[in-house]
């Protein structure tokens, strides 16, 4: 049995034509989780070789327009490729507070639709997803809050403000154990969350050029993780491999990317470093 991480989607709010939105994919023999979903997530799962109904549980971090508007998409292309109604509700796992809002009324705005595929069809099902919602942990705590066999997932706090809650996820495989850090600054938390795990995805963002660039969103640099204090961050935990997402600015060169590389090897890491591309994956076991 192997584990794989796909991210699905190493894009933020700005349009790329070569990035989806955020996301990343766990794969272990028939389980199979999502964590957010950014815009074209459901074209990225296609391109991993995964099928919405194929799908076992859905993870969001945080209610930030750009890590959910995929999810829609989701749930919507579920149910209209899948007539197998039987099937379980797909669980949508998130942490109390507007995540849980969001996921109440996300299809509210398609009855329409789902309304005249129904009569035309004859079929009389909805959309079918189970709400699954966490208290959001303490600052120092790591809660299961799904697990499926051999796969356990934690929640943890991350430092997202004035975003809240934020949270990461660790994901525990008898492969190995990865960790998705969501959108936040270089905190505790995020070492809480990835301490002894082999693989760590972690939202990136070079601040010297977003300040220098004085485009008015400097801003940003107040909730996100500065590629150099990542460096630093990943070498203390002795990190075997960092996966850098949520590119800001987004790399569309070879300089560029070498850029990201350069300020992380700055901080101190000397481990397997991959400034991602859409659909690049890891494989553990």
């Amino acid at each position: 049995m192997k584990t794989e991480v796909i991210i699905t989607g190493t894009g933020f709010p700005m349009p790329d034509a070569n990035r989806a939105g955020p996301g990343a994919l766990i794969r272990r023999g028939d389980v199979v989780l999502q964590f957010d979903a950014g815009r074209s997530t459901v074209q990225r799962m296609m391109g991993a070789g995964v099928a919405t109904p194929e799908l076992t549980a859905f993870f969001a971090t945080h209610h930030h327009s750009d890590h959910l508007t995929g999810l829609q998409d989701l749930v919507l292309t579920r149910w209209v490729i899948d007539r197998r109604d039987e099937r379980d509700p797909l669980p949508i796992v998130v942490p109390v507070g507007p995540c849980v809002d969001f996921v109440d009324r996300m299809l509210d705005s398609w009855d329409g639709d789902i309304s005249i595929r129904n009569h035309h069809s004859g079929r009389k099902t909805l959309p079918r997803y189970e709400l699954v919602s966490f208290p959001v942990p303490g600052p120092e705590d790591l809660d299961e809050v799904w697990s499926d066999g051999d796969v356990r997932v934690l929640a943890g706090q991350v430092r997202h403000e004035p975003v809240s809650p934020a949270v990461g996820y660790r994901i525990e495989t008898p492969e190995g154990v990865i960790a998705i850090t969501g959108d936040t600054k270089v905190c505790p938390e995020v070492a809480r969350l990835a301490e002894g795990a082999d693989v760590l995805v972690y939202e990136a963002m070079r601040f010297e050029l977003i300040e220098n660039e004085n485009i008015g969103r400097s801003f940003v640099t107040d909730y996100h993780a500065d590629t150099r204090l990542i460096g630093k961050q990943a070498a203390e935990l002795g990190t075997p491999t960092l996966v850098l997402t949520h590119l800001i600015p987004a790399p569309s060169t070879p300089d560029e990317v070498q850029a990201f590389v350069d300020d992380v090897r700055s901080g101190g890491f000397e481990g397997e470093l991959i400034v991602a591309n859409d659909l690049d994956s890891v494989t553990l076991g």
